[in-house]
């Protein structure tokens, strides 16, 4: 049996549609599905108990990824356990090839390709996405997938994670290269934002949390920081990519600028949502 566990704040919107793409491929009793509610003033719950076994919802009071994470892996009896955010779409095909790669010697975590659902954005938000997709980092990376599967003997080592908000690079950076694998077969959709003030919102709680792991871990992030030389690389392979690389260039300087302020306050808690990706 493979752990599947969801932590869900105010996600009533989206959460049907990840459990019942999950439930609709999964063999009999091969799925334990495990919803954390943590401090919601929706549904979320609701819509989570209304798929009966094999979800079991452990609601939490209090609002928190970090402390719904861990409950909800108190709870998960698998051997693998594959931890997913309650916006993005996977299937019970995909979760079952991500088991399998963490059953290969050396192999401690593993994530899907990512497949950027952007059709419902605008211009300027496709064109960043096209472009981060390209970079190295982005492509080796386990973060930025809302997936992140691991071995049972690597489960110890993500509950040692301290409680940062960039929760997704911190576990991609616990593991070394070889630990890790993006597994081409296996596929998640991210639902990005659709609107430029969304998108800068976004990235603007990703430079802080970047910051935040930066102070705490030193030059562990390095390995998932952009180069200069990555953005040259890009445009020298595909040449139609420079301007998307000007949009690029324009948000991070922007999302740099509003970051200023949370990071010279010590302000590592706000949680700066995008809400768009989660409209009907």
């Amino acid at each position: 049996m493979i752990s599947v566990v969801v932590p869900a704040h105010d996600e009533a919107p989206v959460i049907g549609r990840l459990l019942r793409g999950l439930l609709a491929g999964a063999l009999p009793g091969e799925l334990e599905i495990v919803v954390v509610p943590n401090g919601c003033t929706d549904d979320t719950e609701r819509v989570a108990r209304s798929f009966g076994d094999p979800v079991r919802v452990v609601p939490l009071t209090r609002a928190g990824k970090y402390a719904a994470l861990r409950a909800g892996d108190d709870r998960a009896t698998g051997a693998e356990v594959v931890y997913v955010d309650a916006d993005v779409e996977i299937g019970a095909a995909d979760v079952r090839r991500l088991a399998a790669v963490l059953r290969e010697p050396g192999v401690l975590a593993a994530a899907p390709q990512r497949v950027v659902a952007t059709g419902r954005s605008s211009w300027p938000v496709r064109w960043y996405y096209d472009f981060w997709q390209e970079l190295p980092v982005v492509r080796d990376g386990l973060f930025g997938r809302g997936v992140i599967a691991v071995a049972p003997e690597a489960r110890r080592r993500l509950r040692a994670l301290p409680d940062v908000m960039g929760d997704d690079l911190a576990a991609s950076v616990a593991f070394t290269r070889a630990e890790r694998r993006v597994v081409a077969e296996a596929r998640v959709v991210v639902h990005p934002p659709r609107t430029l003030g969304d998108l800068l919102r976004r990235r603007v709680r990703s430079v802080t949390a970047t910051t935040q792991l930066q102070q705490i871990s030193g030059g562990a992030v390095d390995s998932a920081r952009t180069t200069r030389a990555d953005l040259i690389r890009v445009v020298r392979g595909r040449p139609s990519a420079a301007p998307k690389l000007a949009v690029f260039l324009a948000v991070t300087a922007v999302t740099r600028w509003r970051a200023r302020r949370p990071i010279r306050s010590g302000d590592f808690t706000t949680w700066l949502r995008d809400e768009s990706s989660r409209a009907a």
